[in-house]
């Protein structure tokens, strides 16, 4: 599908999914309000739930649930399940169309041929992707010279090692921790990176471009690939490729069966932090406003700043060169001073005081930092090779930052075509 036929897709399919939902919200009036006020109520209470303990989480997550079975009930008994579930349909195919339409493939400069590239793998990473996809296999195929990780390993020392053997290029297939370590490597002796999406989630290949799906495929970058420059940043000289977290996910991490439950942990940590008896974390900085602030909730800090709360590549980072820190805040408690429950804001350096060690979760990675906690960017530092075939930027480098700048480029391209 092309990009203009993309675009008059979406805006058809959003039309007529607005168009029904008006029509069926018109019949069905005041029972869909009912139906909205469940959904909301049962939000709240699923928000109480998360930040209580024993029988007050107990008594909210029931509410929660009978509230969503309330709402379903009432959909049903209204008799208008098939056309309510075309209106769905129709939404979620208006967005997979306007993806198409955003989608980029960068065109970026070819890079000169490497004499001696080195692929680092941990075979366990994200279920044990690098041996499913036979990845040294693939790269010694492509001339690439694999090292497999074991436990206990030092990788550091491994590419420092690989470097003074004469290797002109080192790439990792592992998570965003592993890759962390060798991409701040690869910048400091300025040799070219390639990223392995070899991970569990491979935040940090999405952004750059690397497709996560083609485990294989991403090791033409070493053969044949292009090349862009990317930020790294930092934390009392800890280099991270995608953020580091405090707050309610860097306690979580800290504990010992977060490996093993994820989701649990962190609900077993929010009543910690977040309840109404939780203990206030000790985290001081200066707001875009300038002043200082407090938080007990959370503080995220990124390479680059993200995309949050969008409909389309929600999560992702429009770019890696942006020479800038991404700071969101999530305030504990009732906002003060007008302060909005949640803010964004872009700085290049960023400082958080504490009176004690600070918990930090660092690309997914639980460490303790001494405070004060210094952060800062480091613009243009990483020389990346991407696959020709893959799309070398992020999901989100053409979309616009609003729902209706979005409508209106939709119909700009469904009008004229793309640019």
């Amino acid at each position: 599908m092309n990009q203009r036929l993309a675009a008059i897709t979406s805006l058809l399919l959003l039309a007529a999914s607005v168009v029904l939902a008006v029509v069926l919200g018109v019949e069905s009036f005041p029972r869909g309000l009912s139906v909205l006020a469940c959904l909301a109520a049962a939000l709240l209470a699923a928000w109480w739930a998360l930040i209580h303990r024993g029988a007050a989480r107990f008594a909210a997550a029931t509410s929660a649930a009978a509230l969503v079975v309330g709402a379903v009930v009432l959909v049903v008994l209204e008799g208008r399940v098939v056309e309510d579930a075309f209106v769905l349909v129709g939404v979620v195919l208006s967005i997979a169309a306007a993806r198409r339409v955003f989608s980029v493939h960068a065109t970026l400069p070819a890079a000169p041929a490497l004499k001696r590239p080195v692929l680092f793998y941990n075979p366990k990473s994200g279920g044990g992707k690098a041996e499913r996809f036979q990845v040294a296999r693939e790269a010694q195929a492509r001339g690439v010279e694999p090292v497999e990780l074991h436990l206990g390993d030092d990788l550091a020392t491994l590419v420092h090692d690989a470097i003074a053997d004469g290797a002109d290029a080192i790439g990792v297939a592992g998570g965003d921790g592993t890759q962390a370590i060798v991409a701040a490597i690869a910048a400091e002796r300025g040799l070219p990176y390639v990223c392995v999406p070899a991970g569990t989630r491979n935040h940090f290949a999405l952004d750059l471009g690397v497709d996560r799906d083609d485990v294989v495929g991403a090791l033409d970058a070493f053969t044949n690939g292009r090349e862009r420059v990317v930020d790294l940043a930092e934390v009392n000289g800890r280099v991270f490729v995608n953020n580091v977290s405090l707050g309610v996910y860097a306690e979580a991490v800290q504990r010992q069966g977060y490996r093993d439950a994820k989701l649990r942990t962190i609900a077993e940590t929010m009543p910690t932090v977040l309840g109404p008896d939780g203990q206030a974390l000790d985290l001081r900085f200066a707001g875009a406003d300038g002043r200082e602030h407090k938080t007990s909730a959370v503080v995220l800090v990124s390479n680059d700043p993200y995309r949050l709360g969008r409909a389309i590549a929600s999560g992702t980072r429009p770019r890696l060169d942006a020479g800038m820190l991404g700071i969101t805040v999530l305030q504990a408690g009732a906002a003060r001073n007008g302060d909005k429950r949640v803010q964004q804001w872009s700085v290049p350096s960023f400082e958080v005081s504490s009176d004690g060690a600070v918990a930090a979760g660092i690309d997914g990675e639980a460490l303790k930092l001494e405070p004060p906690l210094r952060f800062r960017t480091r613009p243009g530092a990483l020389r990346v090779r991407i696959a020709p075939q893959h799309p070398g930027a992020s999901p989100s480098a053409n979309m616009p930052e609003s729902p209706w700048g979005a409508i209106r480029s939709l119909v700009r391209i469904a009008i004229h075509g793309g640019a």
